[in-house]
């Protein structure tokens, strides 16, 4: 399936992790390196954008794909992933699972010689009448209706103080998405509660009939993505938000036991040291950081924070690269593009009738603009030699 994106080049904006909301400051400033409006994406183009540092959301026209960069940001976001496999809950989780669990069950605990996530987690499903509530989880293709937009105004304005909603732009932010699904090759039949195709989805929790949580999640080749999570604050003291993790972190895994054949993991976002509220993501391990410059990963407990707390940028793979340098005082990159590259890098030249014809983006029209060729350069060097061969250029 082909991959169709619409490329931008360096931007900034204040940054939202360390600015009070509406409060633009020169010195809170949060760089992009580069970003892209996706038209049309497969899942694993996706997955390999994530890998090398870009997230998704659709606050923007279209669905925006962003790539920070660190070095010139405030509030360095590093993604972060979970090895779902390797994954030991700790004791306050466990508890968290089984008080959830019994506030369902009416007092009662699931009869279980242990506690295995994948299992425990979904004892608080029952049709049960002896049980004090009915309590409902569904996973279903991102969409739009009236109680998921209720309910996400209610958590705006409660929880971010952001009353400006409207149908539209949740449907901009949490509904639409470039993503093209695709068959999940599952080698067991064991699958009916499990999604058929990768995708964008969202899972409903309703408790007695009611919606009160949403995740939306991407799930992809190997992995659980989460995008965004929204709840209804008169149910905080439940922690919701803890137990929706914990719940993705078993989906990825048994998407995995059904025979997807990629390790699972659950990409958490971003880590963002310098913000207290961000830090929560590094009590579930074993849990990794991508590199900025290798996109390796390396493990958050033992590399990561160690030279997070020394250092406002942290380079893993070469610490010699760390800095505590004023983001604004950080020299610009320099972007050198292979020739030999941006020939097999092809751009649209039109679209007619379901034909799409292209050129390399070096013979494109747009190619002769300074400024068009500098935001061309951002974004295939953000992308990566192999990943920006897959994709099309549509250059408007």
């Amino acid at each position: 399936m082909l991959t169709l994106v619409s490329p931008a080049g360096p931007s900034n904006s204040t940054c939202g992790y360390c600015s009070p909301p509406g409060v633009r400051s020169a010195e809170k400033t949060f760089a992009q390196k580069c970003g892209l409006v996706g038209l049309q994406m497969s899942v694993t183009v996706y997955k390999q954008l994530i890998d090398r540092g870009f997230r998704r959301s659709g606050k923007f026209r279209r669905t925006w794909c962003y790539l920070p960069n660190l070095p010139k940001s405030c509030c360095p976001l590093y993604t972060i992933r979970l090895d779902v496999s390797e994954f030991k809950l700790s004791k306050s989780k466990r508890k968290l699972v089984n008080r959830w669990n019994k506030f369902i069950l009416g007092g009662k605990q699931p009869t279980e010689k242990e506690f295995v996530l994948t299992t425990t987690i979904h004892a608080a499903e029952n049709d049960s009448q002896s049980s004090d509530h009915k309590f409902e989880v569904i996973l279903e293709p991102a969409s739009y209706s009236d109680d998921k937009f209720k309910l996400f105004c209610k958590y705006q304005e409660i929880i971010h103080h952001d009353p400006k909603n409207t149908p539209s732009s949740f449907r901009r932010f949490l509904v639409e998405t470039p993503l093209r699904p695709s068959p999940i090759p599952y080698t067991t039949t064991q699958t009916s509660h499990l999604p058929e195709k990768y995708g964008s989805y969202h899972q409903l929790y309703k408790c007695d009939g009611v919606l009160i949580a949403v995740a939306v999640l991407d799930i992809l080749p190997g992995c659980v993505s989460s995008v965004y999570f929204f709840y209804d604050p008169d149910w905080d003291k439940h922690s919701l938000g803890k137990l929706s993790a914990l719940r993705e972190a078993a989906l990825a895994a048994e998407i995995h036991a059904a025979g997807a054949p990629e390790q699972p993991y659950l990409y958490m976002g971003y880590y963002v040291h310098s913000c207290v509220k961000m830090r929560y993501k590094a009590d579930y391990l074993p849990s990794y950081l991508a590199d900025p410059d290798t996109f390796e990963w390396f493990p958050i407990d033992s590399v990561c924070i160690p030279l997070l707390e020394k250092y406002r940028y942290a380079c893993f793979s070469d610490p010699a690269k760390s800095t505590n340098e004023d983001p604004r005082q950080v020299a610009a990159e320099e972007r050198q593009i292979p020739p030999e590259l941006l020939s097999e890098v092809n751009a649209v030249t039109s679209i007619e009738k379901g034909v799409v014809r292209v050129v390399p983006v070096t013979k494109h029209p747009i190619w002769e603009e300074e400024e068009d060729r500098l935001a061309l350069t951002a974004c295939i060097a953000g992308m990566g030699n192999e990943l920006a061969k897959e994709v099309i250029l549509y250059l408007e």
